[in-house]
């Protein structure tokens, strides 16, 4: 894959988009070392508190990068919103992660390279505002997504995140996240 370094991924995605996050792993099997959540790894009825200490302390730890797949609900998602929170949050014991989002085929939209900034993770939406993340339409090319995670990297040490958002409490419902 060329000079750009091989990173640690965090991939936070919306159960409902797992095909594209299975085809996601394999264009990036040998570019990326993958570290995100699979279903079942966190047993329902866990407490809040301990489901984010779980992907804080065993998930984002060892990850230096956070990559959202942005699918037609995804903004709804209260573990994708903690999933955000905790990897831009900077730690004794985790270090702040990098931060981009890409946004899936299956994603509706009026233009094609436009998106509502209401109908991503309003996090996600805070941090493309500030500069810290940035949006990409979906690829095949695994260079060019190393690329992208690579340049997230790079951001981290020289933006400081936003993660003023208050943290959602329970799954969204609706269109967007503003009206």
């Amino acid at each position: 894959m060329g000079d750009t370094p091989r990173h640690k991924v965090f991939i936070s995605y919306h159960s409902a988009d797992k095909e594209f996050f299975k085809k996601f792993e394999g264009i990036c099997e040998n570019s990326i070392v993958n570290w995100s959540v699979d279903l079942g790894d966190i047993p329902d009825g866990t407490s809040t508190e301990r489901t984010r200490q779980r992907i804080r302390d065993e998930y984002l730890r060892d990850s230096s990068v956070t990559l959202v797949l942005v699918g037609e609900k995804t903004w709804q998602r209260k573990h994708v919103d903690w999933e955000i929170g905790s990897s831009i949050r900077n730690t004794e014991y985790n270090p702040r992660s990098g931060l981009l989002g890409v946004i899936l085929p299956s994603y509706p939209r009026s233009k094609p390279n436009e998106y509502n900034p209401y109908t991503i993770p309003p996090r996600l939406h805070y941090n493309v505002e500030n500069g810290y993340a940035l949006m990409y339409n979906w690829t095949d090319d695994p260079t060019l997504i190393q690329k992208w995670i690579h340049e997230a990297y790079l951001r981290k040490s020289k933006i400081n995140p936003d993660n003023s958002y208050p943290s959602f409490v329970n799954n969204r419902s609706g269109d967007r996240w503003y009206n």
